[in-house]
C-alpha cells in the first residue's frame, strides 16, 4: 500500500481531507473579500513544524479553505513523531504544498529565515508565516492580506484594540508586553506587537531587507527582523489578532533561549538607540 493511500485516525486518506470544509457565510464573505484584488499575486504561507502531525492537516485545510490559492511551505526539522512523512504525502496529492527537510531540530528563527530565503528565490510576492499549531488561526489571513496595500509588513497583534490573548498566565503577558515596549522604545518600531511571528511580508522589500547579518536564531528573531525591516524602509502595519493556545501537542517554549534573547534584544536595542547600528 502506498502511503498516499493509508487512512488517518478519522478513517481519511490525508489527499482525501484536503478540500475545505464549509464555511459559515460571514467566514464565506470575509474569505472572498480578502481576494480582491489578490488573484494574480503569489502567496506562500510558511510553517516552521516539530512534532505537529496532528494539527498540520486540519490547519492547511483551514489555510485553504480562507485563501485557496496560498501556497505552503513546510518546515519540518526532522519531527520524531513523523510531520515531515504526512507533509510529503500531502505535498505528493496537492501541487499547493512544499516541504523542506532540516537536519534536526534548529530553532524557529532559523526556520523563518529558510522560508523568507525560499520565497526570495521563487519569487512569491508575500510571504505570511504562521505557527504550526493554531495560536495563529487562518480566518486572521484575509485581513492580514488586505492591510497590505500600501504597506511592506502586516503583523497579526495582540495588543491593538480588538486583539488578545486566551488563557496567557499574567506573568506570561507581563514579560510580553515589557519586552514589546523596550523593543518599541529603543529600536523605534512603529507598531505594538514585535514580537509576535503572524506575519505578513512583501517579499520584494524582503529581498532589500538586510537578512544575511542577523544576530537572532530563537526568541528575538522576530524583533530583530522587524527592526531590520524598518531599517530597510518597510511600512509596518497591524490587524487585530486572538493568540490562541495550542490545539495538539507540547509547548516548546525554552527558558535558556529566552534569557539569552532578551540578552540580544538589549544589546541591539541599545546600539540601535545610539545610532551604533
Amino acid at each position: 500500500m502506498s502511503p498516499l493511500s493509508k487512512m488517518d485516525e478519522t478513517g481519511t486518506s490525508p489527499s482525501a481531507a484536503l478540500p475545505s470544509s464549509p464555511l459559515p457565510s460571514g467566514e464565506k464573505g470575509l474569505a472572498m473579500k480578502g481576494s480582491e484584488g489578490l488573484t494574480s499575486a503569489r502567496i506562500l504561507v510558511s510553517l516552521a513544524t516539530y512534532n505537529e502531525r496532528d494539527n498540520l492537516l486540519p490547519l492547511i485545510r483551514e489555510i485553504h479553505a480562507f485563501v485557496p490559492a496560498a501556497e505552503v511551505l513546510v518546515v519540518d526539522d526532522k519531527s520524531p513523531d513523523g510531520t515531515g512523512r504526512l507533509a510529503d504525502e500531502l505535498a505528493a496529492a496537492d501541487p499547493r504544498i512544499h516541504v523542506l527537510h532540516r537536519a534536526g531540530k534548529l530553532g524557529l528563527g532559523t526556520a523563518i529565515l529558510a522560508a523568507m530565503r525560499y520565497a526570495i528565490d521563487k519569487e512569491y510576492d508575500f510571504l505570511i508565516n504562521m505557527d504550526a499549531d493554531f495560536s495563529h488561526h487562518p480566518r486572521y489571513l484575509p485581513a492580514m492580506l488586505a492591510g497590505m496595500k500600501g504597506r511592506d509588513v502586516m503583523i497579526g497583534s495582540r495588543y491593538i484594540l480588538g486583539g488578545g490573548t486566551v488563557n496567557w498566565p499574567l506573568s506570561r503577558k507581563a514579560i510580553s508586553l515589557s519586552v514589546n515596549g523596550m523593543v518599541r522604545i529603543l529600536m523605534r518600531i512603529p507598531a505594538h506587537d514585535c514580537s509576535g511571528a503572524y506575519r505578513c511580508y512583501r517579499v520584494a522589500k524582503l529581498r532589500r531587507t538586510d537578512l544575511d547579518h542577523l544576530l537572532s536564531r530563537g526568541y528575538s528573531f522576530q524583533q530583530e527582523v522587524l527592526f531590520r525591516c524598518r531599517k530597510a524602509g518597510c511600512r509596518i502595519g497591524e490587524t487585530p489578532i486572538i493568540f490562541e493556545n495550542r490545539r495538539a501537542g507540547a509547548s516548546k517554549v525554552n527558558p535558556k533561549e529566552m534569557l539569552r534573547s532578551i540578552s540580544v534584544l538589549l544589546w541591539l536595542g541599545i546600539h540601535a538607540f545610539c545610532g551604533w547600528e
